[in-house]
């Protein structure tokens, strides 16, 4: 297995806040690596600087055998690092079809976009028996299933899924990994933030434990999910 994306030794300030604290991480090609930890860890920072939102202070990222620390969230959709940010942020006044249509603003050519938005719909039947309907009026879990397949007619070749899980019933959580875990069975990559441990555990190959900004525990989820320290702290 290759190593598509590695961050090493990464700071990163808000102000003259600290966020992440020498943080090193890699994801390999195919793997679910999933980001736990507490709010205020480190997370959601961890993907807003992969996705070029912030840049590190110190360290380098590297995605694919080159250097992507400068590099502009437009330049990092083109070379296939697509979010999904927390709290799904779809556009609620535009039906689902447009929404669809926006997360191909790069393709150029409207039959190969068409072709990606339908097999959106193959995928996730729902989202095409309400194609028409406004954003703003699925349920959560609908809306957390248009904005994945948004990121998926981009095709990306990592996504980012930041806490996919938020304010969802059990049984749509459910629904929503089984997704991602298909998504991944089909070849995308995966670096999953999420604060239910047990859910991430069960889909990922790999996890990462933060605390304060800095990686406290790694391994595979198996491993980590049998450890008597993330169990009292993330599992309950």
């Amino acid at each position: 297995m290759s190593t598509e994306l590695v961050v090493e030794d990464v700071d990163l300030f808000y102000g003259r806040v600290q966020a992440l604290r020498g943080l090193s991480l890699t994801v390999g090609t195919g793997e679910v690596v999933a980001l736990l930890g507490n709010n205020g860890a480190g997370k959601t920072s961890t993907l807003s600087m992969l996705s070029g939102l912030y840049r590190p202070h110190k360290g380098t990222v590297t995605w694919q055998g080159e250097d992507i620390t400068r590099t502009t969230p437009w330049d990092l959709v083109r070379r296939g690092l697509v979010q999904v940010p927390e709290g799904r942020r779809i556009f609620s006044t535009m039906s689902v079809h447009e929404n669809l249509q926006l997360g191909g603003y790069q393709v150029r050519d409207p039959k190969d976009l068409a072709e990606r938005i339908d097999a959106v719909y193959e995928m996730l039947p729902r989202l095409g028996e309400r194609k028409n309907q406004q954003g703003g009026t699925l349920s959560g879990g609908e809306q957390q299933m248009l904005a994945i397949g948004r990121a998926h007619v981009g095709r990306p070749r990592l996504l980012l899924l930041d806490e996919p899980s938020m304010g969802l019933a059990p049984l749509v959580v459910k629904q929503v990994m089984e997704l991602v875990k298909s998504i991944n069975d089909d070849g995308t990559t995966i670096l999953l933030v999420e604060q239910n441990a047990r859910a991430a555990l069960r889909i990922a190959h790999r996890a990462y434990v933060i605390e304060s900004g800095r990686v406290a525990l790694s391994g595979p989820a198996s491993e980590l999910a049998q450890d008597r320290a993330v169990i009292e702290a993330y599992m309950g």
